[in-house]
């Protein structure tokens, strides 16, 4: 039996976006309050016979309400990589904010993974307040808690080996209970951020994103993602609009909408 670890193929779907300022994506602002777009992504991981989705973004709905520009169906979008969303059995929630884990009932046979400590999160003591309540939907909370009595829900505590040449790793801060998932390609282990770090900048400058439920943690993540990374080109933010020019997509149909993350990013 051989070793090797499979070699991955990594997709970044793009699935909606926002106007913002710079002032919003960090903490004590910033002194220059230009614009800072936000884009909003889900990931998929293809290889060894097997497909992972990495979150599953929010619906038309959920953007209207908080004022996002809802761009396709982040599950129905998996149809342009020529995947069903029915071919999903696992699906790797990084955490449960609203952008990471709405439209999972559009997958109602899969199972989802998820770090305990996040499920305590978000239906302990923290939800009562506002300023933490804020970036989750009470209904998608329940629900996964509903899928979670069905026996659809993987809790995990810390470090992982969820298949050969993937692994989940605990990255608290911006929530309690965030993960990141590592993932072995042909240019080597590639980590997929998520909010671990929103922009490059967020990590690269240690300047803590805005929605933090501890500061401390979260600078910390940042020193895991670099020790998890064989370099910080093999990093990949959650949020961060350059990922799009940093990133070829699979074909020119798909350029703005699709990219792939296991083959070596642009020097900007």
């Amino acid at each position: 039996m051989s070793d090797k670890l499979p070699e991955y193929e990594i997709y970044a779907i793009k699935y909606a976006q926002r106007d913002a300022k710079r002032a919003s994506h960090f903490i004590g602002g910033d002194p220059h309050d230009g614009p800072m777009p936000m884009d909003y992504f889900v990931w998929v991981i293809q290889g060894a016979g097997q497909i992972y989705l990495v979150d599953t973004g929010f619906t038309a709905e959920i953007a209207a309400q908080r004022k996002r520009e809802h761009l396709r169906c982040p599950i129905e979008s998996l149809r342009l990589l020529g995947i069903q969303p029915s071919a999903i059995n696992d699906v790797i929630l990084t955490h449960m904010h609203y952008d990471h884990a709405g439209s999972f009932h559009k997958l109602p046979h899969a199972r989802f993974w998820l770090q305990e400590k996040e499920m305590q999160f978000v239906t302990g003591r923290h939800m009562r307040y506002p300023f933490f309540q804020r970036s989750f939907e009470v209904e998608e909370v329940v629900g996964i808690v509903r899928l979670n009595f069905k026996g659809q829900v993987e809790l995990v505590s810390g470090d992982v080996d969820f298949a050969p040449g993937i692994t989940l790793h605990p990255t608290p801060g911006h929530t309690a209970g965030l993960q990141v998932v590592r993932v072995h390609t042909k240019r080597g282990w590639v980590v997929l951020a998520s909010d671990a770090s929103h922009y490059y900048e967020n990590m690269r400058q240690n300047r803590p994103y805005s929605t933090a439920f501890h500061i401390g943690d979260m600078v910390d993540s940042y020193r895991v993602l670099e020790r998890l990374a064989p370099s910080p080109a093999h990093i990949v933010p959650g949020h961060d609009p350059l990922v799009m020019q940093e990133y070829p997509a699979p074909e020119r149909s798909m350029a703005g909408i699709v990219i792939r993350l296991d083959v070596a990013p642009k020097q900007l």
